[in-house]
């Protein structure tokens, strides 16, 4: 019996497993990959910020000395904490609050558009929600440490 020949086949493509200690200083992840990661993050810091959260919003409504309290807070200092860090702080929580939201309707608009979804599209979205998130980060830090 006579075997069929068969046309050579391209070699397959090596997909490995990523060494942290190795390989991720090398490695490129793609800007989709890039604001995934950073919803992630973006989510948990706001979660562990919710009790400064909490604290801003109560002591900025509660009565026009603890506001005026707060407003040194972010100014001088409270206690051992000096005011740029707290600044600092509320920096970080902005950014965080900013790209959530804006990564959360780009993943929305895909989840809702199926057709509309390709590789491009992907790339081209992640790069304008970073984008977007720190330019509008960048404003509002900019007004949060009275540049304007």
């Amino acid at each position: 019996m006579t075997e069929l020949a068969t046309p050579p086949r391209p070699p397959r493509r090596e997909f490995r497993n990523i060494n942290a200690f190795t390989d991720l200083r090398t490695y490129r992840l793609p800007a989709a990959g890039i604001v995934s990661i950073l919803h992630r993050v973006s989510g948990v810091l706001m979660f562990l910020l919710l009790p400064f959260i909490i604290w801003m919003f109560d002591t900025s409504v509660s009565s026009e000395i603890s506001f005026a309290r707060f407003k040194a807070a972010f100014n001088s200092g409270l206690g051992f904490v000096p005011g740029w860090f707290i600044k600092l702080v509320a920096l970080a929580l902005i950014w965080a609050y900013l790209h959530h939201i804006i990564a959360g309707l780009r993943h929305l608009w895909m989840d809702v558009s199926h057709a509309a979804v390709s590789k491009e599209f992907g790339k081209s979205s992640a790069v304008a929600t970073l984008v977007i998130s720190i330019a509008l980060t960048v404003i509002l830090g900019a007004k949060l440490f009275g540049l304007y």
